[in-house]
């Protein structure tokens, strides 16, 4: 809860903290197991003013004296259709659904009213099954296919939670 109160003190425009923050705590309370430590904590947002990744780094800066020793990744979604060679996003939810998995193509934060809003452009059900899937874009582009697969391999989230299925373009489970 910390985390996402430190977020949105910023006041980052359609700001939200995604990918890993929120799939890897739903997989280890899906395994019974407790708080682990994070990769790194996601910080998505979208600002057509500031699109320089210099700002980013001065987010990640301001958020590390907030929360020291949290690796903060802060990355403004106006300018990554650039680095992934993608049509200009039109928000952070757009941006989102073009996430390579399913499973991570999901995002938290806290209002206004300190309530929790979720955010999951292809829904939650492959997160809750524990299930991997690739998003359309990354199913039905090669080379998002071939994207998709290295991460697939990369993660090892099968091994690490051994209850998640992951799913090939076709739709079969891989082990």
């Amino acid at each position: 809860m910390n985390i996402l109160q430190v977020t949105a003190e910023l006041g980052l425009p359609d700001c939200w903290v995604c990918a890993g923050f929120v799939r890897n705590k739903v997989w280890n309370h899906l395994h019974g197991r407790g708080r682990e430590p994070m990769n790194d904590i996601d910080v998505v947002y979208y600002d057509t003013s500031y699109t320089d990744e210099e700002t980013e780094k001065k987010i990640e800066l301001q958020l590390l004296q907030s929360v020291p020793h949290v690796p903060w990744s802060v990355k403004n979604q106006a300018r990554m259709h650039e680095v992934n060679g993608d049509e200009p996003y039109a928000s952070t939810a757009d941006a989102i659904s073009k996430f390579p998995e399913t499973a991570t193509s999901v995002a938290v934060r806290m209002n206004d009213s300190q309530a929790l809003q979720l955010l999951a452009p292809w829904g939650i059900k492959g997160l809750v099954n524990l299930e991997v899937r690739p998003t359309p874009q990354f199913k039905e582009m090669p080379p998002g296919y071939t994207v998709y697969e290295k991460r697939i391999q990369e993660k090892g989230w099968n091994k690490k939670w051994p209850m998640v299925k992951v799913f090939s373009r076709g739709g079969t489970v891989n082990d």
